[in-house]
């Protein structure tokens, strides 16, 4: 019946040969259409799929590992994943944004916008957020990061470079290399323009297409591409039909942000008379391979079209909730029959922290609990995500499924005392607690550790390179004012003799 050992057993960044079986406290399987809570379980794992979910499964196996008292979920589906060393981090306690760098102002674009990061170092943010992602439970991300620090967009050979982390790593992702045809400039304090480049914005689409192509079934299926536009106020209409046709045509996901703020709100008006979402609808553009995160500044005529084309909302209520705002609302979507999945967008990558966040404001917006429950928010981080990728064999714990599983230690003294274990690790309001995480029926994370990154040695680069970013900032500043002036500590500093 298969040696019975711990996890400690199992090689990392491997997949166990034969039959693996997980008896645990609880595990979170799937059946009729809902995960279902068992207890006292076991879950069998052979390659790459879940073979079975039940009581103490009754064939042979190669292993047993007693697991205790944990959690065993379906690992997290982040369709807004940062891939980061976060940046909007310098947004929370100082603004405006066209004063802070997060708009480049005309002197920096006439003297020619420049990388911020040496092709070595956007290839080390990207593992580094790998792992960061895998140690808060995600199991599958569609990565996001910044442009404000790019000459323009993003590069294919990062994406290859990605491509190899995730693969070495052990995480699964759809990768497209973000494009746009044009970008906002503060032309004067506090005027925001945009400004459009349509032949580099083709040039974009071009590359991440051939990316794309290349790309595909990459690590046994563990990679896969998408086509990831940049935000919608960025990007043309000619840009926007060839990504659409693109897509329908290769059958990828497309993820364009897009009702998400207030700049982009009033300029797609000035630009095009309407709101973004209605801009699309127009010209037959939403389509339910879209991916549309935060939604935030959504209309309810923006919603009903949401609704009616089945796109689905990323949402993403740390990165929003952060400067007071929310979703309104995670009720009102669902009842209108709106998909949503979930993403972190920003630093920590917690999916946990984000559903118990997502949670209280759902319920602040409708003003009582009736506004979002538990359930909601979990399907939304697992079965929400891998429906919008057209994948039912992810967010699942079903025979069949693919073996893509977060395991939560829930005997950690501040979850005690456990109630209802989803209730107690949502409610806990944090990843930390993530002991393991299996990717395609492989070991990728245990106790912190990932395969292929000292994480250590990691923190301490990420620092370093952070630091070294800050001190660019002034570059694209309004003004060019220095940093103490950008970005003053929270309490006036006090000087050691």
């Amino acid at each position: 019946m298969g040696q019975t050992m711990t996890l400690d057993a199992l090689a990392l960044g491997q997949r166990p040969s034969g039959r693996t079986a997980l008896r645990a406290r609880w595990i979170l399987g799937h059946a009729g259409g809902t995960h279902r809570l068992l207890e006292n379980a076991e879950l069998v794992i052979e390659g790459q799929r879940v073979l079975y979910v039940g009581p103490a499964f009754p064939g042979e196996v190669a292993r047993r590992i007693d697991l205790g008292q944990v959690l065993v979920s379906p690992g997290f589906v982040d369709l807004d994943a940062l891939s980061d060393i976060d940046t909007t981090l310098l947004t929370v306690d100082y603004g405006p944004g066209w004063a802070k760098g997060r708009v480049w102002p005309q002197s920096y674009v006439d003297r020619g916008p420049y990388e911020m990061y040496t092709p070595e170092e956007l290839a080390f943010q990207k593992r580094f957020a790998f792992a960061q992602l895998l140690r808060n439970g995600i199991t599958t991300a569609l990565p996001i990061a910044s442009l404000f620090y790019r000459a323009w967009g993003e590069t294919v050979a990062e994406f290859e470079a990605a491509a190899r982390a995730a693969g070495e790593m052990g995480l699964r992702v759809w990768l497209g290399p973000a494009y746009r045809a044009g970008g906002m400039v503060c032309t004067a304090p506090g005027v925001l323009e945009p400004q459009f480049d349509e032949a580099r914005g083709q040039q974009g689409l071009d590359d991440a297409l051939a990316f794309a192509d290349r790309i595909a079934g990459y690590c046994d299926g563990l990679i896969q591409p998408m086509l990831a536009p940049d935000r919608v106020e960025t990007c043309t209409l000619p840009l926007l039909r060839r990504t659409m046709a693109a897509a329908a045509e290769r059958g990828l996901p497309v993820r364009l942000h897009m009702a998400q703020g207030r700049m982009e709100r009033k300029t797609v008006e000035a630009l095009h008379g309407t709101t973004a979402p209605r801009w699309l609808a127009t010209h037959g553009l939403l389509h339910d391979r879209l991916i549309a995160p935060h939604a935030v500044e959504a209309t309810d005529d923006d919603l009903r079209l949401y609704a009616d084309h089945g796109v689905t909302i990323a949402h993403c209520p740390l990165v929003y909730a952060r400067d007071g705002e929310m979703l309104r609302s995670f009720r009102k979507c669902r009842d209108m029959g709106i998909r949503i999945g979930m993403g972190t967008d920003t630093a920590p990558p917690d999916m946990v922290l984000n559903m118990v966040i997502g949670l209280m404001m759902g319920r602040a917006a409708e003003g009582g609990a009736a506004g979002l429950t538990t359930a909601e928010i979990f399907d939304a981080a697992t079965i929400g995500g891998a429906d919008a990728l057209g994948r039912a064999d992810l967010g699942r714990l079903a025979p069949g499924c693919l073996a893509d599983i977060a395991i939560f230690d829930l005997s950690d003294p501040g979850f005690a005392p456990t109630i209802d274990p989803v209730q107690t690790l949502v409610f806990g309001a944090t990843g930390r607690v993530t002991r393991a995480v299996f990717v395609d029926g492989r070991l990728s994370m245990r106790d912190g550790k990932v395969a292929g990154i000292d994480m250590e040695a990691a923190r301490d680069q990420v620092q370093r390179q952070f630091e070294g970013l800050l001190a660019k900032y002034p570059d694209r500043t309004w003004g060019h004012p220095a940093v103490t002036d950008l970005f003053p500590p929270t309490y006036p500093p006090v000087m050691a003799d």
